[in-house]
């Protein structure tokens, strides 16, 4: 694979058309998470995930990265889908986890990829699977509407409190 700044570009258009695919599985992940754990959760719509795919790829070192997850996983199809099992969940756990940022957000996120995949069933070979399912995985857990998300951390330490 040869990943240039052209095939990043692609790669984010790619990902920016995916909506139609993407976003219904980000609202319906949510919802199955907030029922999970009783919870409410914002949905997402469809614009609010094409600005975050935005923001993702305007980040050079991120963009590069998750450019080259997507395209693996694109191409990625295995006879049978079950051998190639470890693969596309290794690239798609990974893909999530870049998507979502740094910890503790990436490992939610791989997590909920995990959640995700189960429910996603995508045409296109075993890698769009799990490709729609870690980007939604990757964007539902970098985007707000969870509540945790929206306060400050009881666990922050006051700087001040330092000297």
């Amino acid at each position: 694979m040869d990943v240039t700044p052209d095939r990043v570009a692609a790669e984010a258009a790619w990902v920016l058309d995916r909506s139609d695919e993407v976003v219904p599985i980000i609202n319906e992940t949510r919802q199955r998470l907030a029922n999970e754990f009783d919870v409410t959760v914002d949905t997402v719509e469809t614009e609010r995930y094409r600005e975050e795919v935005k923001r993702v790829f305007a980040d050079g070192d991120v963009a590069v990265n998750v450019a080259a997850y997507v395209g693996l996983l694109r191409e990625l199809d295995v006879a049978g889908d079950y051998p190639g099992f470890v693969v596309d969940e290794v690239l798609g756990r990974e893909l999530a986890a870049t998507i979502a940022g740094g910890a503790p957000l990436s490992l939610l996120a791989q997590a909920t990829f995990h959640y995700a995949d189960v429910l996603t069933h995508s045409d296109g070979g075993a890698g769009i699977d799990d490709l729609d399912a870690a980007l939604a995985a990757g964007f539902q857990t970098r985007l707000p509407g969870w509540g945790w998300q929206e306060t400050e951390s009881p666990f922050a330490v006051d700087p001040d409190r330092l000297e």
